[in-house]
């Protein structure tokens, strides 16, 4: 399953020696490859953690590693952030800076100097890369962890994908991958740092060795201390001497908000692409956290980590309740909870997890149902005909579709059809009756591109002045910034010219207007909205016309297309569309349609001479216009018209608009 949030932290980084060359002639040279190991006469700084990001909250420790015959050395080490100066640490390995990663989408490049007895410096940089955001798109494959035991609780080996079946919701599933070979893993150690686990510490610590010596070398450990929430963060890293540092450099206070802490985790681990794994370890109860079990058990389900759970329990420790909550946890994930009495079973519970992470099972198949509905996917893995028992994850949610934005203009007249001055608090806005939340509101403002198609046939030769005149005039009033295209109809529809900022071709086809012909008016419609099909941006066809769709002996239609294609063409290129009908002989009822279904507006003129104040009267209402965009309750995307009503508050105030829009398709 493609995740929401993929983290990307290819790490650059680079080692180089600068300085002045000691007495004896030796010159600190350039080291190339970040992360390998210096010779050991060489004197190397590496930077240990973090190696990439995670996106977890909290102050992140940046850790240097002396190494070569300086390892034990006391130096001067500078730490930088993009080149600036953060902290120093001059009190002996290891080294480390407090840094807050305040944005991890942005890209940081971290620096490291160490200055020697020589004089010479070393110096070593580490890119981390921005964590990126990304759309799931579908249910592609499903990856998931499984252990398999036999009846005295040992690791079941060399099984195959023919051994496994794997049900969905009850319905059997192809297993594409069974492999038994690991793939590197995110381990994150989420350690409670309250006071009372302070006793506990260095048996923590060395018990905390067993674990990661057993993990693989390209594991990653993050350390998590938390109190009532996440504080100082080392990691993502491979040092695992880091790691040990880390433990034994967390300071103990306060209380203990395990849920809290669990839910953090999980969610911020999903920005990594490796497997992970979180081992969770806790002596006390739960007293501070705001989040409730059902919310942190979602926030883990959908997260596809592991949860191990090692707590100590006793008089003062985890109640039995608290107990039997973790352990749920830990099921609905895969893992498994233990609450050591002493150091003694501390030592086997580690030893456990150790071998848990090195004895399982990748299992990966394609899920038969597809639909991005963010639905529970219950999972159940078994292995018939035999005892051996399955411990998996009990399922995943499905990725939910990309959010719809969706985003209508609209205008609100009052009496004598006046625009109105509206804000966002007296409107309500309903997409197919359901209320939704508006989080954009503001005057349309951005530029229009027009298509000004005008009527050239025989019956506006008495007007053909008046009607060239009050072009002009229109073309003159429209903002540097507008677009205008051009077509003219008659017997046929013409198209004069694309939309463009140059007003001399629009003024040049008006002076060479000549009225004669049928009434191709639908042609010119369907002609007009096509040219603006995939136009970004606000878009306006102005139609004026002195008749209807007609022949020019007024015995047929005029144009090749129906009504029906211009009803069709107009929904699909959302542009609103202001007729202008001269006359009595026009047909009122069709463009009164079209600027009804687009949320424009109608003009009926007595005759040409007022055509100038209706084309002033269009583009006075297209600069006070409105525009609310919000995020759809309904995330389905299945293409269809979704009605969209927006209702003043108070009366007075008739709202103009296109009424919906379409739904985006798979």
């Amino acid at each position: 399953m493609r995740e929401l949030l993929r983290g990307r932290s290819r790490t650059g980084a680079s080692v180089r020696v600068i300085g002045r060359v000691a007495a004896t002639g030796v010159v600190f040279g350039a080291l190339v490859v970040a992360g390998l190991r210096a010779q050991a006469l060489e004197p190397t700084i590496q930077i240990t953690s973090p190696l990439g990001r995670t996106g977890l909250p909290g102050t992140i420790r940046i850790v240097a590693r002396p190494e070569g015959p300086i390892a034990s050395a006391a130096l001067q080490v500078r730490f930088y952030v993009d080149r600036l100066f953060l902290a120093s640490d001059t009190d002996g390995p290891p080294y480390d800076a407090l840094w807050s990663d305040d944005n991890p989408f942005e890209k940081r490049e971290l620096m490291v100097e160490a200055e020697l007895p020589t004089g010479a410096v070393l110096r070593h940089t580490l890119v981390l890369n921005p964590l990126e955001v990304t759309e799931a798109v579908e249910v592609t494959s499903v990856p998931m962890d499984a252990t398999v035991l036999d009846d005295k609780g040992r690791f079941v080996k060399d099984l195959v994908r023919e051994h496994f079946l794997l049900l969905e919701d009850g319905e059997p599933q192809t297993l594409d991958q069974v492999s038994q070979n690991r793939e590197p893993a995110l381990f994150a150690l989420l350690v409670d740092a309250s006071q009372s686990m302070a006793i506990r510490s260095q048996a923590v610590r060395a018990t905390a060795a067993r674990l990661i010596d057993a993990l693989g070398k390209e594991d990653q450990v993050v350390v998590a201390p938390f109190s009532r929430g996440i504080t100082s963060v080392t990691g993502p890293t491979t040092d695992r001497a880091t790691v040990l540092d880390a433990i034994g450099a967390i300071r103990h206070a306060g209380g203990t908000a395990i849920l809290d802490a669990l839910g953090e985790v999980a969610t911020k681990l999903t920005e990594s692409t490796r497997r992970r794994a979180v081992v969770l370890i806790t002596d006390g109860y739960d007293e501070h956290s705001q989040s409730a079990f059902d919310e942190t058990t979602e926030r883990l389900r959908q997260s596809g980590v592991t949860l191990y759970v090692v707590g100590f329990g006793g008089v003062a420790g985890i109640s039995l309740k608290g107990e039997r909550l973790l352990r749920q946890l830990a099921e609905q994930t895969g893992g498994y909870a233990w609450f050591p009495r002493d150091e003694r079973q501390l030592v086997v519970a580690y030893d456990s997890i150790a071998s848990d992470v090195q004895h399982r099972y990748l299992l990966t198949y394609t899920p038969h149902n597809q639909r991005r509905d963010g639905s529970w996917r219950a999972i159940d893995v078994t292995v018939p005909g035999t005892e051996f028992r399955v411990r998996a994850r009990k399922g995943y949610t499905a990725p939910m579709a990309p959010p719809v934005r969706a985003s209508i203009e609209f205008t609100g007249v009052g009496g004598g059809q006046a625009p109105v001055a509206l804000t966002r608090e007296n409107l309500v806005v309903l997409e197919d009756g359901v209320a939704q939340k508006v989080d954009v509101f503001h005057e349309a403002v951005l530029p229009v591109t027009f298509m000004l198609a005008l009527d050239a046939s025989g019956s506006m030769k008495r007007s053909a002045a008046q009607a060239q005149e009050a072009a002009r005039e229109f073309i003159a009033a429209m903002r540097p910034e507008d677009r205008i295209g051009m077509i003219m109809f008659a017997t046929t529809s013409e198209y004069i010219h694309s939309p463009t900022e140059r007003r001399d071709w629009s003024l040049a086809a008006i002076d060479k207007y000549v009225a004669d012909g049928g009434t191709a008016l639908y042609d010119a419609l369907y002609d007009s909205l096509a040219q603006l099909a995939n136009v970004p941006g606000r878009r306006a066809v102005v139609v004026v016309t002195d008749g209807r769709d007609e022949n020019a002996p007024s015995t047929g239609p005029g144009s090749l297309r129906a009504w029906e294609d211009v009803l069709r063409k107009l929904q699909e290129t959302e542009a609103v569309v202001y007729p202008v009908g001269i006359g009595g002989r026009v047909d009122r009822e069709h463009l009164q349609q079209l600027a009804d279904r687009s949320g424009g507006a109608a003009y009926f003129p007595d005759d040409a001479a007022t055509l100038a104040v209706d084309y002033h009267k269009i583009l006075d209402e297209l600069r006070r216009r409105y525009v609310v965009g919000y995020e759809s309750t309904n995330r389905v995307r299945d293409g269809r018209w979704r009605t969209v009503e927006v209702r003043p508050a108070e009366g007075g105030v008739t709202i103009r608009s296109r009424g919906g829009y379409f739904a985006p398709a798979q």
